[in-house]
């Protein structure tokens, strides 16, 4: 299931970016509101075109496959629980503190 998730994915999104770069930006016709006459410049857009609709359905899809991704993904084993953690060990017996063997200097005048 979460393979055939993955393969969805990327071919959605694949679709989902071929179908926006082929799409005409909504600033395009800007330039016709200084030299020309268009009516799509400041007014209604009108329908949405068919390619804008098919965008919208892949842009559905991808976030329902990115959810069902991130659901299986908690539902998976943590990658951590194979992992042994360390043994707790007693603590190191201490050294004895050093002898003091060698006489102290005697201070300088």
């Amino acid at each position: 299931m979460r393979y055939f998730l993955i393969s969805l994915h990327v071919i959605v999104s694949a679709i989902l970016i071929a179908m926006v770069l082929l799409q005409k930006g909504k600033g395009a016709d800007i330039g016709a509101a200084f030299g020309g006459a268009s009516q799509t410049v400041f007014g209604p857009r009108g329908a949405a075109s068919f390619l804008a609709k098919l965008t919208t359905a892949a842009a559905i899809l991808f976030m329902v496959t990115s959810l069902g991704l991130a659901v299986t993904s908690s539902r998976r084993s943590s990658v951590m629980e194979g992992v042994k953690q360390p043994q707790q060990t007693a603590p190191a017996v201490p050294l004895a503190p050093p002898t003091d063997s060698a006489p102290a200097p005697a201070p300088s005048k």
